[in-house]
């Protein structure tokens, strides 16, 4: 490996993976005394998993059979609205609706769900109810939730970084973790070519990417699920051109306004994963890579044929485009779609910490529990 050079050892912590969480954090530990590298690999912030989602910025409402979860999501709502205001997309009716027919909830289940959490529901207006097929849909209501527009928050994320006096590398991918001499040792692959990162303290917020990071250090993966899913990206018929729709709970579909493309994000439970795989052994897929090689086919149709059954309407809307990632999640998630976050110290090496997170709105968790008496103060040299 290169010799590190002093300003290397300086560095007391780096951060791996430029999407919000990577972003946050790297942030939080700047402001905790930390000096902080922030390594990403593509050539801009928040360009993965951070971009390409339902932009939803949850309430508590989606997570019906998972207490936790929709219970932090109404705690971290009003904090997260108003530190991203700017960012926040809250000009249109969102209606959740309980499906009459294969649902996971009743509608008495999810009224008295709502209530534990303190999610307020109202009834809704008679034109948005005849919307909805009667024969398919339980109930209808009017819920609080709002969408984040990804570009503001990118821009947001690049303000408080430098306000906080992060050194952002982008184009640096993060090939293999090491120790040595008490430190870890990174090295880092870039147009420029291959370099060392010394730090004390490393956290691998790279998402879909982290067991493959692992690997490549001689680290056991964490047992993780990925999907290869696909968001439509349509334009709504007038009628629904205002409003957010989420049918539940079970093989259902969401519409969703995707504010910073101008148009709404379009996802079906049965239709918008496509394939599906665990990290076992020692042998894991790169999604990056499996997602890149792949040809993938749009199942659109499939979508809207099945939601108009739902709602009528949506037999009228447009498909404009799809994005496609890798939705990563810890395979306990699957008995009750509860979002947990990972936060696992010391995974392999001593000072590597693993961050996994699919919930945008849930940062402050994370946040909360990085323990920052961890990191250990930097060392200028002599």
């Amino acid at each position: 490996m290169p010799t590190s050079s002093a300003s290397d050892i300086r560095r007391a912590v780096a951060v791996i993976g430029g999407g919000f969480y990577g972003c946050m954090l790297a942030v939080h530990l700047r402001e905790s005394g930390a000096e902080v590298v922030l390594l990403e690999k593509h050539d801009d912030l928040l360009m993965r998993a951070s971009l390409v989602n339902q932009a939803r910025v949850h309430n508590g409402y989606h997570y019906p059979r998972s207490l936790i979860t929709g219970l932090r999501s109404r705690v971290n709502f009003p904090r997260f609205v108003e530190e991203f205001r700017a960012c926040i997309d809250s000009a249109f009716d969102k209606i959740y609706a309980v499906a009459a027919n294969h649902s996971h909830v009743t509608a008495r289940h999810f009224v008295n769900f709502c209530t534990r959490i303190g999610a307020p529901l109202r009834p809704v207006p008679s034109h948005i109810r005849e919307l909805f097929d009667p024969q398919h849909v339980e109930a209808v209501y009017a819920v609080e939730e709002y969408a984040f527009d990804a570009v503001r928050l990118r821009r947001e994320m690049w303000r408080r970084l430098r306000a906080a006096g992060v050194e952002v590398r982008l184009g640096a991918e993060v090939t293999r973790i090491g120790r040595e001499a008490g430190r870890l040792r990174l090295e880092v692959r870039s147009p420029e070519g291959a370099t060392e990162q010394v730090v004390e303290q490393a956290f691998n917020c790279t998402y879909s990417q982290i067991n493959p990071l692992l690997v490549r250090s001689g680290i056991a993966p964490i047992p993780l699920k990925h999907e290869v899913t696909e968001m439509a990206l349509v334009e709504m018929p007038g009628e629904l051109a205002g409003i957010g729709v989420t049918v539940m709970c079970g093989p259902f579909f969401s519409c969703m306004p995707y504010p910073s493309r101008g148009l709404h994000s379009f996802s079906h439970v049965r239709y918008t994963p496509h394939t599906s795989w665990r990290d076992s052994g020692r042998e894991v897929l790169d999604a990056h890579e499996f997602l890149a090689r792949g040809s993938w086919k749009t199942r659109f149709p499939l979508m809207v044929r099945d939601a108009a059954r739902y709602l009528p309407a949506l037999a009228d809307c447009r498909q404009v485009d799809s994005i496609w990632e890798v939705k990563t999640v810890l395979p306990a998630s699957e008995r009750d779609d509860g979002r947990p976050i990972l936060l696992e110290h010391d995974v392999g090496l001593p000072g590597l910490t693993c961050v996994l997170a699919a919930k945008i709105d849930n940062v402050f968790d994370m946040l909360d529990a990085v323990p920052v008496d961890r990191i250990q103060p930097h060392r200028r040299a002599a």
